[in-house]
């Protein structure tokens, strides 16, 4: 009797480890890791007027920057083809949500607000808010900005956006989408300052002689730049983290960020 019990008991175990076993190797087999690998190609959202991380050349068609850099250092690692889906910050959300890319590359600010519907990487760049303004503007100073009859644009959908209506008491915030740009406005005179970060600021410097930044006292909204993927598949991000902490270490990471000019905010 008692040796029944235990072939019993043993059975029940092992049905039982079975039956625990089946969840995680279909989760394996659905994750976009097995997806990609499979199929041999990856797909990578990318908003293609992003300058220094993204950034369509006009001349070649070819999107450059840290992110086309690390788009193709990805690819490589998992032995696949790179495919480049044009998304952009109001939309990329939605993008991963249809399936429409695995993944999103292109310095995007890891907020709670964007946490809620997609899961962020650990972080690879960090930066602040800068001004860009002509350098005839009467704004000279930081404090010159947030003044009655200040025109200030911003690009619809980033995580400036929603700070800067929280943070500006008397200048009039502006909002535009690709394909306007927030520098087409200042050229036009439809704005007189652009918010951005520590990327643009940097481009629209080396681009054009009009040019004059403006910093705050100190980080201005410090945000954490992050690969972002849809929410629920725990062995695609935890392979995303992984490659982000190889780059850290073996140096890919800072190699491409100075290829950029983008050295000074590379994440620790």
């Amino acid at each position: 009797m008692k040796q029944i019990l235990k072939t019993a008991l043993a059975a029940l175990v092992a049905a039982g480890g079975f039956a625990a076993a089946q969840p995680a190797a279909a989760q394996q087999t659905d994750s976009r890791l097995y997806r990609v690998t499979s199929s041999g190609t990856l797909r990578v959202c990318q908003y293609p007027n992003y300058y220094a991380i993204s950034y369509r050349n006009p001349q070649t068609s070819e999107i450059e920057g840290i992110d086309a850099d690390l788009s193709k250092e990805l690819a490589k690692e998992l032995g696949v083809e790179l495919e480049i889906v044009e998304s952009s910050f109001g939309t990329f959300i939605a993008d991963l949500q249809a399936d429409k890319c695995e993944i999103g590359m292109f310095g995007i600010g890891a907020t709670l607000q964007r946490a809620q519907a997609v899961a962020f990487s650990d972080p690879y760049l960090v930066s602040s808010i800068y001004a860009v303004t002509t350098k005839d503007s009467e704004i000279k100073a930081w404090e010159d900005i947030d003044q009655d009859g200040v025109r200030v644009v911003v690009t619809l959908g980033s995580y400036i956006e929603p700070f800067m209506r929280g943070y500006l008491k008397k200048a009039e915030l502006i909002t535009v989408a690709p394909p306007a740009s927030r520098e087409g406005e200042v050229i036009a005179g439809r704005a007189d300052v652009l918010m951005t970060d520590y990327p643009t600021s940097v481009k629209l410097a080396s681009l054009f002689d009009w040019v004059n930044t403006l910093e705050p006292e100190g980080s201005l909204r410090p945000t954490p730049y992050s690969y972002v993927v849809p929410q629920g598949d725990q062995i695609w991000l935890n392979y995303v983290n992984l490659f982000v902490s190889t780059i850290k270490l073996d140096g890919r990471l800072q190699q491409f960020a100075e290829k950029n000019a983008l050295g000074p905010i590379v994440a620790p």
